[in-house]
């Protein structure tokens, strides 16, 4: 293949990908069901940062955040149904079932890691440390000012976060598991080795406990926007949505088979950060799961990490195989 240059790079060589927002395909059918796949994102994040800004305090609380959460992503399980990107993606059982085992892990296993464990714990030794338990300039902005420096913070962590686990092997070797995967749907963003899935929650949170609304709202900007990376939908969002926020085309790309296409479109939330350093390729790619590589079983993803660290460290220290003389 001849590949496609963007920028300094060409990609596509190893594997087919889209470039270009005008290549890739409009939602089919008529009307209503343009209308509604047009603008279901912008509203649904409009939406949501209105019932948390005026939300009575009795039911702005974390627990109303989970079920919406819950409920939101049944929702948008539906409409992989009404409007697939692609068949070759359509859920099946067996990959159902994958997925619920780590949206399970994650609720379970994973939360009380991060409760003895993560940012929030470093978070707090921080601040006790420098006896500071809250941040006077931060409660001045506006609420909303307040809620998208939250998340505009935790989404510049990731960025750096996941560039880095695409450049340094140690970090590579946990997130691969999650390049492992054959299709996109609404709950593949929770299927990962474990290690990588504690490493890219770490974020800020703990900081703003003070500020709960305003981490409420913060939350709606995850929901709203990054819950689409990983979905099996045709939407046709307006342009300035595409430029703004990461969406499911440039996560696929993310995951695609090309080497240069997947060294872009780090950010979950915020794709503009992805513009700032040079990283953002706007399109989409059908065919996934990293070059030569197959969909693993459970048992499989969460091995992986530690095999291939030894065979990589044994190859190491070993050095190469010694070639006998002629």
């Amino acid at each position: 293949m001849d590949g496609i240059r963007v920028g300094q790079r060409v990609i596509g060589t190893q594997s087919p990908v889209t470039v270009g927002w005008e290549n890739i395909p409009k939602v089919a059918g008529g009307p209503v069901k343009r209308f509604i796949f047009r603008w279901f994102q912008p509203v649904m994040l409009f939406a949501m940062i209105a019932f948390w800004y005026y939300a009575p305090n009795s039911i702005a609380k974390a627990s109303t955040a989970v079920g919406i959460g819950i409920g939101f992503r049944i929702l948008l399980l539906g409409l992989e149904w009404v409007s697939p990107r692609y068949a070759s993606w359509r859920l099946t059982w067996k990959e159902l079932v994958t997925d619920l085992f780590y949206v399970g892990l994650g609720f379970t296993l994973l939360q009380m890691a991060s409760h003895f464990l993560g940012s929030d714990v470093m978070a707090k030794a921080i601040q006790h440390h420098f006896l500071q338990d809250e941040f006077p300039w931060f409660t001045g902005m506006p609420l909303l000012v307040e809620a998208f420096m939250i998340a505009f913070i935790f989404d510049f962590g990731q960025y750096w976060m996941h560039r880095g686990m695409h450049s340094w092997y140690p970090l590579w070797l946990p997130h691969s598991v999650h390049h492992y995967i054959t299709q996109l749907n609404i709950n593949k963003g929770a299927v990962g080795n474990p290690l990588e899935l504690f490493l890219i929650g770490l974020g800020i949170g703990g900081f703003f406990d003070f500020l709960p609304r305003a981490v409420l709202i913060s939350g709606a900007f995850g929901l709203a926007i990054a819950t689409y990376q990983h979905i099996n939908v045709r939407f046709d969002s307006p342009r300035w949505w595409r430029f703004l926020f990461n969406t499911t085309e440039h996560h696929s790309l993310h995951h695609s088979r090309d080497f240069e296409a997947t060294r872009s479109n780090y950010a979950g939330t915020f794709i503009f950060i992805d513009r700032m350093f040079g990283t953002c390729i706007d399109g989409e790619a059908e065919l996934l799961v990293i070059a030569g590589g197959r969909r693993m079983s459970i048992g499989q993803q969460m091995i992986h990490p530690f095999t291939q660290g030894w065979k990589a460290l044994k190859q190491r220290v070993d050095g190469p195989l010694a070639v006998p003389a002629e």
